[in-house]
């Protein structure tokens, strides 16, 4: 995979490779997007364990979340970044997913949580291996943030999400979601 990046001149980007400009756009739109879901899915989650013992470790979670979306929400107002259309899409399928997987038990949101940050880890690694001297400021953001989504998937583990009935099919079927999510608010 080629991968675009802002430390190249103008005249080393490939046919196709967005310029600087079109970038920061994406990875803000996307990040924002991203954010979103990932509230959304915790309050799904919460609506079905939020009075268990789990509730305490997903309102944990979801408060970080919430920041993260507020940092993004401040990025795109400052950049003048439009969100994806597919912000009401995310809403329902967020909400949706998380409770789905809350329903199927404990061990299966947590197994939601595994999936979905492991592929937003990479996702964020990518993004900061994109961004030059330049933006400094988004690149320490996103590194801040990978490692507080990193945090949830080690808890998610710890709370006994490989545990989960179907644990593969599950993760496997949620990250392809999650990375088709990312493709579709680049790009929409």
């Amino acid at each position: 995979m080629i991968q675009t990046n802002l430390k190249q001149t103008a005249e080393n980007r490939l046919p196709g490779d967005p310029d600087k400009d079109t970038l920061i756009e994406q990875i803000i739109r996307v990040d924002q997007a991203g954010e979103y879901g990932a509230k959304r899915i915790y309050e799904g989650q919460l609506a079905v364990l939020g009075h268990t013992p789990a509730g305490a470790v997903i309102r944990d979670m979801l408060a970080q979340e919430e920041k993260h979306l507020e940092k993004f929400n401040t990025l795109m107002a400052a950049r003048r970044v439009r969100p994806t259309a597919l912000e009401p899409l995310w809403h329902m399928a967020g909400f949706a997913l998380g409770a789905a997987t809350a329903l199927m038990g404990k061990e299966a949101a947590m197994a939601c949580t595994v999936a979905v940050e492991d592929v937003i880890s990479e996702h964020y690694a990518e993004q900061k291996a994109q961004l030059g001297e330049d933006e400094s400021d988004l690149r320490e953001t996103i590194s801040s943030f990978r490692d507080d989504e990193l945090h949830h998937r080690e808890t998610s583990l710890h709370e006994g999400a490989e545990t989960a009935a179907a644990y593969v099919p599950l993760t496997t079927a949620i990250k392809a979601g999650t990375r088709l999510a990312i493709w579709l608010s680049k790009r929409i």
